[in-house]
C-alpha cells in the first residue's frame, strides 16, 4: 500500500522571510494598529512559531518601526512617486490631493495618528516617523520646485509652502477616527485651497484638473467647480489616464 506523497516544504531565503514578516506586520498595523504587532500575532498570521519571528526581530519594537516605515513608504510612493510620470506639476499635485484627502487613505491617516502617539515612548518608532516625515517634505517640495521652475507655480519660499500644505493635510487627517460626513466643503478643501493660494493658482484649479484626469478614463462625471457648477475646462494634454 503506497502512501500519499508528502508536499515538499520550500525553505525561504532569509531576505524573503524577513520581508514576509515585515509585510504581515504592516498589514496588521493598517487594519488593527501598531499595538497589535506582537511576535505571537505575526506568527499566527504566517503560520509559524513566534521564535522564528524573534530570530529576525529580537526586539519587537524594531518590527513595529519597520512595519510603520513599510506602510508609510508604500503610501508615499503611491501619492508622490520618486520617479513621476510625464504629467505636469499641476496635474501631479491634483492627483496627490485627490488621493491624500480622500476616504481611501483613512487607514493610513489612522496609522500616522497611531505612530505619532506611540513614538513618544518608543525611540525606534520615533526615529522612523521622523524619517518618513522628512521623505514626505522632500518629495512634496521637489514637486513644488518643479512647478516653480516651469512657471506653473509661484511662491517665494517653496519649503515654507510645502510645510503649510502638509500641516493642513495632517490637521484634516487627525479627524480620521471621527465622523466627517457632515464636514463643510470649505473645510474638506482646506488643504487644496491652501495649495492653490500659496502657489498662485486660480481657485478651483486643482479640483478641475483632478476631475479632468478622471474624466479622461471615461468612468467619472464631468469636471465641476467646488460649488458644483459645471466646468467646460478641457482635459489637460498631460493626462495619461492615471486615476487621481
Amino acid at each position: 500500500m503506497s502512501s500519499s506523497p508528502q508536499r515538499k516544504r520550500i525553505r525561504k531565503s532569509p531576505a524573503d522571510r524577513r520581508a514576509e514578516i515585515v509585510d504581515a506586520a504592516a498589514a496588521i498595523a493598517l487594519t488593527e494598529g501598531l499595538e497589535c504587532i506582537t511576535l505571537r500575532r505575526i506568527g499566527e498570521q504566517l503560520g509559524v512559531r513566534p521564535g522564528l519571528i524573534s530570530h529576525y526581530f529580537p526586539a519587537v519594537e524594531d518590527l513595529v518601526a519597520e512595519a510603520f516605515g513599510t506602510a508609510a513608504g508604500a503610501e508615499l510612493n503611491t501619492l508622490l512617486p520618486a520617479d513621476p510620470a510625464t504629467q505636469s506639476p499641476t496635474d501631479r499635485l491634483a492627483r496627490f490631493f485627490a488621493l491624500a484627502t480622500g476616504p481611501t487613505y483613512d487607514d493610513i491617516s489612522r496609522l500616522w495618528i497611531n505612530a505619532r502617539h506611540l513614538s513618544r515612548y518608543r525611540p525606534a518608532l520615533r526615529d522612523r516617523v521622523g524619517h518618513q516625515e522628512a521623505l514626505w517634505r522632500g518629495r512634496l517640495e521637489a514637486l513644488v520646485l518643479d512647478g516653480v521652475d516651469c512657471g506653473e507655480f509661484r511662491t517665494a519660499d517653496p519649503y515654507v509652502t510645502t510645510i503649510q500644505i502638509l500641516v493642513v493635510i495632517d490637521g484634516l487627517g487627525a479627524h480620521a477616527n471621527t465622523e466627517a460626513a457632515d464636514r463643510p466643503e470649505v473645510v474638506t478643501r482646506m488643504a487644496v485651497s491652501t495649495a492653490e493660494r500659496e502657489l498662485g493658482l486660480e481657485d478651483g484649479t486643482l479640483t478641475r484638473r483632478s476631475a479632468a484626469l478622471d474624466a479622461a478614463r471615461g468612468d467619472a462625471p464631468a469636471p465641476s467647480d467646488p460649488d458644483g457648477t459645471a466646468d467646460p475646462a478641457p482635459v489637460p494634454e498631460a493626462a495619461h489616464g492615471v486615476r487621481p
